[in-house]
């Protein structure tokens, strides 16, 4: 069994941050559990653009509120604390934080914690080896 505490991953290289956003990393593809679990701070105010070609994400929001869009057809879909959403179609989207938001995220197949988004919101599959 692994036990991961939030408060030893703030302040280490499993903590990473964006413009918009600060992603800790707590479960990476090294934990051979067949997916990732981050947890993630989405700035109040920001608008991040995302897309997700190579990997599906689930994201439950847990505090804040904010929406997310849907580029393919515009839909707007509020989120707020005990609210999923599921990028289940690789779905490319707009992220917007009205408040700041915590979210847990997971993905499949899992992040190895190198990955860095490139101009057009995608994770690049990274070899970890």
């Amino acid at each position: 069994m692994k036990t991961v505490r939030l408060e030893d991953v703030i302040g280490t290289e499993h903590e990473i941050k964006g413009e918009n956003w600060t992603s800790r990393r707590l479960l990476l593809k090294q934990d051979n559990m067949g997916f990732s679990m981050h947890d993630t701070i989405i700035k109040a105010g920001t608008e991040t653009h995302i897309w997700y070609q190579n990997h599906l994400e689930a994201v439950y929001c847990i505090e804040g509120e904010g929406e997310v869009e849907t580029v393919s057809d515009g839909k707007v879909h509020p989120i707020k604390a005990g609210t999923v959403y599921a990028l289940d179609e690789h779905d490319e989207h707009l992220l917007r934080g009205t408040t700041d938001m915590r979210m847990v995220c997971v993905f499949n197949p899992p992040l190895t914690g190198k990955e860095i988004h490139d101009e057009n919101g995608v994770y690049p599959i990274v070899d970890d080896e």
